[in-house]
């Protein structure tokens, strides 16, 4: 019963208010009391302090600032082989896997549209159809900076306006296609490994989600969808090296991470796994593998021309 109210309460709680309310407060400068509730927020969610930059509390002038908190360099090591992709964020893995033509598992019962979570247009969509999807949920504990996977060159924003539910697991469960109706910013690279779709899931009180590039993309909340194209070749193109920030959550959210058919592997991945900033989260799929497929897969269409 408690979980019904707290999934169906959403529906008619004023999220969008609520969130740019605490929003407010959380880019508040106040001093003493300030301090007095990272020290809460820290103590409710065991926020492990030695790894950040700066470990004192009072040093955040704001609690935006503390909740985009650096962490110290020796804090996370990146995986430098360039066959493997590193996990972006410090979470915990939702569900990852094949995306089924443009279909994306969220929780058992429910899917969601692979064009609309990418903003509505199959063009966009389409390179990343029967490939792959990662969605990783960051609690509130969690450091909330965003990196790259693998390098990649910028060549598209989309901001799509939606909901504000919570992304929490509970929510995941009872909401469908939660993740395609949520506010976000959607963000398209090209790498070595194809085509790069990283999304940046708003959720209830997310106070902001910024990228790099352009700083705050949401607040202000937009009614449509805008989608910005980026100069590949020029000297001002967007290019981000493996492990470099792309952007970060002002307060707790989810990444949904899509790539290309038949151009990575996942690595010992599981629901409920917790991932770490660096390390391996998905491997290169090799020139080797990929025309060993493509000959056994014309090897059995052979065998059955042979039969006939």
């Amino acid at each position: 019963m408690l979980d019904w109210l707290k999934v169906n309460l959403q529906y008619v709680t004023p999220k969008h208010l609520l969130s740019r309310a605490v929003g407010l407060l959380a880019a508040a400068e106040m001093g003493s009391v300030t301090t007095f509730f990272i020290k809460a927020f820290i103590k409710q969610y065991n926020v492990d302090m030695t790894e950040a930059l700066y470990e004192d509390p009072a040093h955040y002038r704001s609690f935006n600032a503390f909740f985009t908190r650096p962490l110290k360099p020796e804090a996370r090591t990146i995986n430098n082989d360039e066959n493997v992709l590193i996990h972006a964020v410090d979470g915990t893995v939702s569900q990852f896997g094949d995306i089924n033509s443009d279909s994306i598992f969220q929780a058992k019962g429910h899917d969601f549209s692979l064009t609309t979570l990418l903003g509505g247009k199959p063009e966009v969509a389409a390179p990343y159809k029967n490939g792959k999807f990662a969605t990783i949920y960051l609690a509130p504990r969690d450091y909330h900076r965003i990196h790259m996977p693998v390098e990649g060159t910028l060549t598209d924003m989309i901001y799509v306006p939606g909901e504000l539910f919570s992304v929490n697991p509970l929510t995941a469960q009872n909401i469908p296609g939660l993740f395609a109706r949520n506010e976000r910013v959607v963000a398209l690279f090209d790498t070595p490994v194809g085509k790069m779709a990283m999304v940046l899931v708003g959720a209830t009180i997310v106070a902001s989600i910024e990228t790099v590039w352009a700083g705050t993309v949401t607040p202000p909340a937009g009614k449509n969808v805008q989608h910005w194209s980026y100069e590949k070749d020029s000297e001002a193109a967007v290019k981000l090296a493996k492990g470099d920030e792309l952007g970060r959550f002002k307060l707790g959210s989810t990444i949904v991470v899509c790539f290309e058919k038949d151009m990575i592997n996942f690595d010992d991945m599981a629901p409920g796994m917790v991932t770490r900033l660096g390390e391996p989260m998905a491997s290169r799929v090799n020139e080797v593998e990929t025309s060993s497929a493509e000959g056994s897969a014309d090897s059995s269409s052979s065998a059955e021309g042979s039969d006939s």
